[in-house]
């Protein structure tokens, strides 16, 4: 499936994607870059995990000292550098976000938004404890996944992007429950409360669940 983003989903077509989000939609992703906004301060040193095209950098490049985008797509890190030529603080990177090629401890804030950790289609585990280790000791490491709430403005949303032949036929059969899947394979899935804190129960940090604008389910943990 992470194929999927760097060789169907990337660059103009994932952007596209944002183009075509309804005004709740939009106040979803506005709302999360907020969110993420109020927890960074100027002197931090952010990544961000799976950056795309640069949708959320820019925005954290204005406010932290430096910041850093992974990503899998090459597709998506070069339209990314094209939007980011503004910003000296903003690095990229082809990176995989299990195997960060990183030290440990270097990053005040490690950012996994707009449903990241279902996204990657990665051992979450492994993804959650891979960014804590490049998180400095008391720093903060936030992912995000949908509300229950926002079920129905989130199915319009893909039922924009498939009519728009950005995504496969979505199959309403199998499409409940907080998964949705379409006929050429796609499925974005969501992670609840109880599972975000099942997977760092017992990883060396404090978490934290908090809902955001009825739409955004973020997991916030603390490194100790």
């Amino acid at each position: 499936m992470s194929d999927y983003y760097a060789d169907k989903l990337s660059a103009e077509r994932l952007k596209r994607c944002y183009e075509i989000a309804s005004p709740r939609v939009q106040q979803y992703m506005e709302a999360e870059i907020e969110f993420v906004l109020e927890k960074i301060r100027p002197s931090d040193i952010v990544l961000d995990l799976g950056c795309g095209y640069g949708r959320v950098l820019a925005r954290l490049a204005k406010k932290v000292q430096r910041v850093v985008g992974i990503d899998a797509s090459f597709a998506s890190l070069a339209l990314a550098q094209d939007e980011l030529r503004g910003f000296s603080n903003c690095y990229l990177a082809a990176m995989d976000a299990v195997q960060l090629g990183f030290h440990d401890k270097v990053f005040d804030v490690v950012v996994g938004i707009q449903n990241g950790i279902s996204a990657f289609h990665v051992n979450q585990k492994d993804l959650i404890r891979e960014s804590i280790r490049v998180a400095k000791q008391g720093g903060i490491v936030l992912f995000s996944s949908y509300s229950e709430k926002f079920w129905n403005a989130r199915l319009e949303w893909f039922e924009r992007q498939s009519e728009a032949g950005l995504l496969g036929e979505i199959d309403y059969e199998k499409t409940r429950d907080g998964v949705i899947v379409c006929k050429d394979g796609f499925t974005a899935t969501t992670v609840r409360p109880d599972e975000f804190l099942s997977l760092t129960s017992d990883l060396n940090a404090e978490t934290r669940i908090i809902e955001v604008d009825e739409s955004s389910l973020f997991c916030e943990i603390i490194p100790r």
